[in-house]
C-alpha cells in the first residue's frame, strides 16, 4: 500500500514522499498487530510516577514503525512515545511516534485508540498520518497539499446545527486531578456545550475536529506526541489554532520536549471558544477534595 493511494494527494519532496510511503507502511503493519493483538490477553503495567500506562501491543506497535524508520532513514532524529529521544547525524529531520494512543481505553476494555506518524522538518511537521487499528481508517496530510482520509479531502467544516458547539479537550499527563487551571476549564467548557468530550486518545478528537463532527478541541499542558500528526492534519483541513490567548499558534515544535496549551476550532467557532477558555480565568471551583 502506498502513500499515495492513502492520501490521494501530490508530494513534490521527494524526501517527504518517499517518507510518506515508509510511514503507511509502518502505521499498517503495526495497526494489523495491534488488532491482532487484541484478541489474546493483554499483558498491562504502569510506566511511571503518574500513573500512566503501557502495555505490549504499545511496544509492539512502536517496534514495528521505528524499523520501518530506521531502515529508510537511518540518519533522522526519533522522537516515540516509549522509547523516548533517539538522536541522529541528520538534526533537521524528526519523527514523532505514537504507537498506541489510547492506552489506558485499551487497558480497561474500550476499543478507542489510535497510531500517529508525524516527520517534522527543522521542528515544522511536514507529514502526518493517523490510523484508526480496530477500524482500520488512515487519515493523512501533507504541509501544504491538504488532507485527506477513507471519504476523500477533509474539509473541517462542522456538519452539526445550533448554539451549543460540541467540543474536546485534553490534558497532559503531568496535570494533575486538582490543577485549578484545569478544573476551571473543563467546568467553563462543559457547562456552556452540548458535550465535552474526553476520549483518552487525543489523535482521534484531531480526526474529529477535521472531519467536521466536532467544533473545538482545547488542549492543557498537552505532550509534545500528542500534537504534530494530528494537529498537521487539522491545518491542512482548515482547522485554526491558538493557544490560550488567541494568538495563532506556532508551526514550529520546540523538541525533544515541552507542552503546549491550544485551542483548535472551525473558524465559525474560534472566537466563542477562545472566549470561553480566557474566561475560565475567572472561575474557582471549590468543594472538591485536594
Amino acid at each position: 500500500m502506498r502513500a499515495s493511494d492513502v492520501m490521494n494527494l501530490v508530494v513534490p519532496d521527494t524526501i517527504v514522499e518517499v517518507a510518506a510511503d515508509v510511514a503507511a507502511a509502518a502505521i499498517a503493519e503495526a495497526g494489523q498487530a495491534i488488532r491482532s493483538g487484541l484478541t489474546g490477553a493483554l499483558t498491562v503495567r504502569t510506566k511511571d510516577a503518574s500513573g500512566d500506562l503501557v502495555t505490549d501491543l504499545d511496544l509492539r506497535s512502536e517496534r514495528i514503525i521505528l524499523d520501518h524508520i530506521r531502515r529508510a532513514f537511518p540518519d533522522h532524529r526519533i522522537l516515540a512515545e516509549e522509547s523516548g529521544w533517539q538522536d541522529s547525524a541528520d538534526d533537521s529531520w524528526c519523527w514523532i511516534v505514537d504507537p498506541l494512543d489510547g492506552t489506558n481505553n485499551i487497558a480497561i476494555g474500550l476499543p478507542v485508540c489510535t497510531i500517529g506518524i508525524a516527520l517534522c522538518h527543522n521542528g515544522i511537521p511536514v507529514l502526518g498520518i493517523v490510523h484508526e487499528p480496530l477500524a482500520d481508517r488512515t487519515w493523512s496530510a501533507v504541509r501544504g497539499h491538504g488532507a485527506s482520509g477513507p471519504d476523500g479531502p477533509l474539509w473541517g467544516r462542522s456538519r452539526r446545527s445550533g448554539s451549543s458547539p460540541t467540543l474536546a479537550w485534553l490534558q497532559g499527563y503531568p496535570v494533575t486531578r486538582t490543577d485549578p487551571t484545569a478544573r476551571a476549564l473543563r467546568l467553563t467548557l462543559e457547562s456552556a456545550s452540548r458535550r465535552l468530550i474526553q476520549l483518552w486518545s487525543p489523535l482521534l478528537c484531531w480526526i474529529m475536529l477535521s472531519r467536521g463532527d466536532i467544533d473545538g478541541f482545547v488542549g492543557y499542558r498537552a505532550g509534545i506526541v500528542d500534537l504534530p500528526a494530528g494537529a498537521l492534519i487539522a491545518r491542512e483541513s482548515g482547522i485554526d489554532l491558538t493557544d490560550f490567548a488567541g494568538t495563532p499558534l506556532a508551526d514550529r515544535l520546540e523538541l525533544p520536549s515541552g507542552e503546549v496549551d491550544f485551542i483548535a476550532a472551525t473558524p465559525d467557532a474560534l472566537a466563542d471558544l477562545t472566549f470561553l477558555v480566557k474566561s475560565a480565568a475567572q472561575v474557582t471551583v471549590t468543594g472538591l477534595p485536594t
